[in-house]
């Protein structure tokens, strides 16, 4: 009997990719050579590339892109755009202040929050998830003040140096902040999860913003629902951390590791 040669049949490609809370600076240089690895690796292999929020640590204004750090990811992300990968971006908590200039430099279509799309026969909601952590009173009335465009006029109009000093302010409160919440508090409420669920009428949601990586089943009347949640990223930490989520051509949803390996 002859041996059964093995399959040429290529695998799905990876349609889209996804990652959110990378949280680049030039203080975590691991960070952002795996980040820059991740798009020249795999992202580029991909149809589309969604950002969904914390990119950067923060973002003072399009004003600070030809910084020799920002024009480094900017160019990075531009040259996956220039290979044909659609490049989508959605604003996180970190990053809201990225503008036109941003867009137009790196090639990268901004979409609302929430933003629902159908990809592989899927449809999907995708946000940042920040909008869904309600129980954390402080952090939603710091978030509307910051997200009201009059605010973020004001903010802009202040020299680039002085807006910088105030974030770092706002950074170091806000860690201070956290220490004295609870897991829980700065998670996503589940009403509000379904309700974002119930609105969209889609049955898969991926966000960030909680750094707490999972794939989370609901339930609504019998109909399935599924929830993921990416991972943030630190590889300069004492435990490496990041990872990004792909669907496939055949709908077929995988996550990833920072080291490029499926997780189970």
């Amino acid at each position: 009997m002859t041996p059964e040669m093995p399959s040429n049949q290529a695998q799905p490609k990876a349609v889209a990719l996804f990652v959110s809370d990378v949280h680049l600076h030039e203080s975590l240089p691991h960070t952002t050579t795996a980040f820059l690895n991740f798009l020249q690796n795999h992202a580029i292999n991909a149809t589309q590339l969604y950002i969904l929020g914390d990119l950067f640590e923060y973002w003072a204004g399009d004003d600070d892109i030809d910084t020799p750090y920002h024009r480094q990811i900017v160019n990075a992300l531009r040259t996956v755009g220039d290979t044909g990968v659609a490049l989508y971006w959605i604003a996180g908590n970190r990053d809201f202040l990225v503008g036109d200039n941003f867009a137009r430099a790196t090639g990268a279509t901004r979409l609302q929050d929430p933003y629902v799309t159908t990809i592989a026969g899927k449809p999907l909601i995708l946000t940042h998830g920040d909008a869904q952590c309600i129980d954390d009173a402080d952090y939603m009335a710091f978030r509307k003040q910051v997200r009201n465009l009059a605010w973020q006029q004001q903010f802009l109009s202040l020299p680039l140096a002085q807006r910088k000093t105030i974030i770092e302010n706002m950074r170091e409160q806000s860690r201070a902040a956290q220490r004295g919440k609870t897991y829980e508090i700065m998670d996503v409420n589940q009403a509000a999860i379904e309700a974002l669920f119930d609105a969209c009428s889609a049955s898969i949601m991926i966000h960030g913003h909680t750094h707490r990586p999972a794939r989370h089943e609901h339930a609504r009347e019998g109909a399935p629902r599924v929830r993921y949640v990416l991972p943030d990223w630190d590889v300069d930490a004492d435990a490496p951390r990041g990872g990004w989520l792909a669907i496939h051509s055949d709908g077929e949803i995988k996550r990833f590791g920072i080291d490029g390996n499926e997780l189970r």
